[in-house]
C-alpha cells in the first residue's frame, strides 16, 4: 500500500479509516519524544523524522538531497509498520525493545531489522514507543550514522 502524499494531514487521509486514529496518536507520540533537532516530513512515501540538512548538510548517502532519516511509520497492506534506524543500529536498543516489548504488549513481537509491525492498531505500545524515542538525540544518531556508514566503505 503506497499512498503519495507532501503532508502528514494529505497522507493521513488516504490512510484507511480504522487505522486513523492509531496513525495520528503514533505521529504525536513521535513529535513528543523525540529530542529536540529532529524534524518531520515526509520520505519514502512516508511520514517520518529524519537529521535536517542544517544539522547534517551531507543528507542521507543513498540520496543526498534527502535528510538523514531515523524514525518513519506508515499504513501497509496488512499492518502499521514503525522504522527506527537505532533499533538497527544500536544493538543495545535493539535488546531493550525486545525485553520490554512483552511488559506493554500482549501480541507477539513481529519485527524485521528496523521494521516493527502491528497487525492490530489496539496493540501499539504508544508508552513504549514514547520511551524509544526518547533514546537517541540528533547528534548521536549523526555519530552512529557515520561511525556505522563509513565502517562499511
Amino acid at each position: 500500500m503506497t499512498i503519495k502524499a507532501e503532508t502528514f494531514e494529505e497522507y493521513l487521509s488516504q490512510v484507511p479509516e480504522e487505522r486513523k486514529e492509531a496513525i495520528a496518536r503514533l505521529r504525536q507520540v513521535l513529535k513528543d519524544n523525540l529530542p529536540e533537532g529532529f524534524e518531520e516530513g515526509i520520505g519514502y512515501n512516508m511520514p517520518g523524522f529524519d537529521v535536517p540538512h542544517t544539522l547534517y548538510p551531507p543528507g542521507y548517502h543513498c540520496d543526498p538531497k534527502q535528510p538523514l532519516p531515523f524514525v518513519g511509520f506508515a499504513s501497509q497492506k496488512n499492518f502499521i509498520a514503525l522504522y527506527h534506524m537505532g533499533i538497527y543500529a544500536v544493538p543495545e536498543i535493539h535488546q531493550w525493545f525486545k525485553s520490554e516489548y512483552p511488559k506493554h504488549s500482549k501480541a507477539k513481537l513481529d519485527m524485521g531489522k528496523s521494521c516493527i509491525r502491528f497487525k492490530k492498531p489496539e496493540q501499539i505500545p504508544f508508552d513504549l514507543i514514547a520511551q524509544l524515542a526518547q533514546k537517541i538525540t540528533p547528534q548521536q544518531w549523526i555519530e552512529i550514522y557515520e561511525a556505522n556508514y563509513k565502517a562499511k566503505k
